[in-house]
């Protein structure tokens, strides 16, 4: 889930025609449930934007316009598997992952390939390629909150917060969404004061997202602008990120989406970062 200050009223509208559009796609048995807690309406929402199916594989295409209205472009391929067992009983695992995302284009990024394991415990491991110098780069745990490949979008975005980062807060409940206050445990890992989402009751898609500083002013507001139903899942197929603080925003759109696509543990090894796994990345 606006580069400038839209008036409330204006982006509430944003956030409910989405909503609606949601509401279209998600299947009976998701009907909303008044019952769940608030650890349950948090692990849902995790496992829907971040684990649905044992893997997935889709095609992104991010279009950055900074604040003087110019535009540079992204084209890659992410890839991501969930580390479950194979026999494990549980759909909704929110446990340990691998991402990959490879670069086709502009140029000056081809080749490049950012690769994540995604831990509950500790750290995260995060490499970056960069092909033009032929280096493997680890990035800090410090920089998983700057930007990703100039865009405005943060490298944590890619493979999502782990949830028991923040302390989470349900403060309303429609009949259309859940809004949840979260704020960091540790203030000094993160750039924001605390953050809030708008769930979608009956998909668990977090619609839109707004970060806050401690002055309690927004800067940074996600939203999902389409939703589609990909293989019984109910998909983000484009989203938006702005900062008012650099200004500008970023549009990702995703296409080719496919989920439980059969993806082995071993192509999210080091060694693939310079030898993609292109059978997988068509």
């Amino acid at each position: 889930m606006i580069a400038t200050r839209t008036p409330p009223l204006l982006r509430m509208t944003a956030v409910v025609a989405v909503v609606a559009a949601v509401g279209l796609l998600a299947p009976p048995a998701l009907a909303a449930e008044a019952d769940l807690s608030l650890d349950q309406i948090v692990a849902r929402t995790n496992y829907t934007a971040y684990y649905q199916g044992a893997d997935g594989r889709a095609r992104v295409s991010m279009t950055i316009t900074d604040k003087q209205g110019r535009t540079r472009s992204r084209q890659f391929t992410i890839l991501r598997r969930d580390d479950q067992a194979e026999d494990a009983k549980d759909p909704e695992f929110t446990g340990e992952q691998t991402f990959y995302v490879y670069f086709h284009r502009p140029a000056d990024v081809n080749k490049m390939v950012f690769m994540v394991h995604k831990h509950l415990d500790r750290d995260d491991d995060r490499w970056l390629y960069l092909p033009a110098l032929d280096l493997v780069k680890r990035i800090a745990a410090g920089d998983k909150r700057t930007s990703f490949v100039g865009s405005h979008f943060l490298y944590e975005d890619v493979s999502g917060r782990v949830t028991t980062l923040d302390k989470h807060e349900l403060v309303e409940t429609t009949d259309t969404y859940y809004v949840l206050r979260n704020v960091p445990k540790d203030a000094d890992l993160v750039e924001f004061a605390w953050y809030k989402m708008w769930i979608h009751r009956k998909t668990f898609i977090p619609v839109k997202i707004v970060y806050y500083d401690e002055q309690d002013e927004a800067y940074r507001t996600y939203t999902v602008l389409k939703v589609e139903t990909i293989q019984g899942f109910p998909t983000v197929t484009k989203a938006k990120m702005s900062d008012t603080n650099i200004g500008g925003h970023t549009v990702a759109e995703y296409r080719d989406v496919e989920y439980n696509v059969g993806l082995p543990a071993g192509i999210f090894a080091e060694r693939y970062l310079r030898q993609p796994p292109r059978k997988y990345l068509k």
